[in-house]
């Protein structure tokens, strides 16, 4: 690629068309795609309502303005929010849905001190930068936005040190996808919880990875039965179209009035066309029953065919958003998986991160473990050879 940006270090491979689990390259080879996009198409590539739905609001209206009322925002909002009294702002993406948060928390309390976690990621924007606690994400862009502390994840006692009485709000992920699929205990985030209230301090959760479906649950934080006051969305929320989400307490609104934060393109129709199909599928009961159940027999084949092996350190995660450890660089794997056509991801040096669509098969599932316990066995026969 001559004429972009080398801010990505891209595999050579060019995907030109995807059904379902299944993406194609420009040279015909097909492939298993566990990344689903980096869980952005979960419900698979080109699913055929999401499809039909898209086509049908292209020869309608594409774009009006948020200077205009929208049914079709307030109806996905409602599917958003269920039953609770929340309220959304549409944007694009997961590190916009961040800002504003981020925004909306300050805004709010009047305060400016923002606690998130070692190993998170937030985004990429100076805001939801200087939110990811990663020193790589922050080289080379001078000072940061000010206000932030970082404290270990799953470190109570860290924590307690670290709020106070000047803390706005705490940031946090059920499951740092980025950081190497590492699944916060539930005692700490319920206590997380209980002493962000009192603090006074706003507790906002990042679904951007972890929610619509992807660890069985509309959310991950259902799992545990916690109450942000806000929590973010994107990746999922499109199936693949640009669309992101803040969701908050209505009770938080008088700190988001007219002025106070927008986005040219937040709520843009075709987006809110997918994610309506999006969301009335995954809020089926039935899906996501199927989810879990998919997903606990994807663990248990993982763990029957690969957690035995030397090289294998632990497999981890919620759902179908798992980490594979490993005694080795992950993204060596990856390349051996590409070839033998299993696209899989990293989460750091040695972690594997597997992302498959919600809608994958059991035959897909199988294939995907045989592959995967095959180029680890092979890479154990090269290590001893080596």
């Amino acid at each position: 690629m001559k004429h972009v940006f080398p801010t990505y270090t891209r595999i050579p491979i060019d995907l030109v068309q995807g059904k379902g689990t299944v993406v194609t390259a420009e040279t015909g080879q097909e492939y298993l795609d566990f990344t689903s996009g980096i869980a952005v198409c979960n419900l698979g590539h080109c699913p055929e309502n999401i499809t039909n739905a898209i086509q049908n609001q292209l020869s309608r209206i594409w774009h009006t303005s948020n200077l205009y009322e929208s049914a079709l925002q307030d109806h996905v909002a409602e599917l958003i929010v269920g039953a609770e009294d929340r309220l959304v702002f549409f944007c694009n993406s997961g590190t916009e849905a961040n800002e504003a948060a981020l925004k909306l928390a300050r805004k709010h309390t009047g305060k400016e001190k923002i606690i998130t976690f070692e190993k998170s990621f937030h985004g990429r924007t100076f805001g939801s930068m200087s939110a990811t606690a990663q020193a790589k994400i922050h080289q080379g862009f001078g000072g940061l936005v000010p206000g932030f502390t970082y404290v270990p994840f799953n470190d109570i006692a860290a924590f307690r040190t670290a709020i106070d009485e000047n803390t706005a709000a705490v940031m946090l992920e059920i499951i740092q996808g980025e950081g190497g699929v590492i699944p916060a205990n539930a005692a700490w985030l319920l206590e997380v919880q209980q002493l962000c209230r009192k603090a006074g301090a706003l507790l906002i959760i990042d679904e951007v990875q972890t929610g619509l479906g992807r660890t069985g649950s509309i959310y991950s934080y259902q799992h545990i039965g916690l109450d942000p006051d806000i929590f973010t969305l994107a990746k999922g929320l499109g199936n693949g179209l640009p669309i992101g989400a803040m969701v908050g307490k209505s009770e938080l609104s008088s700190a988001f009035g007219p002025g106070s934060h927008g986005s040219t393109f937040g709520g843009n129709k075709i987006a809110l066309a997918a994610a309506k199909e999006v969301l009335e599928t995954i809020k089926q009961p039935a899906f996501l029953e199927e989810v879990q159940a998919k997903a606990d027999y994807f663990r248990d084949i993982l763990e029957t065919k690969c957690a035995h092996l030397p090289n294998v350190t632990s497999i981890r995660g919620e759902g179908f958003l798992i980490g594979i450890e490993v005694g080795c660089r992950a993204d060596l794997l990856v390349s051996d998986l590409m070839k033998q056509g299993l696209l899989i991801l990293t989460a750091g040096p040695n972690v594997l991160r597997i992302l498959p669509p919600l809608t994958v098969s059991y035959a897909e599932m199988n294939e995907a473990a045989d592959i995967l316990k095959t180029v680890l066995e092979n890479q154990l026969i090269g290590s001893e050879m080596g």
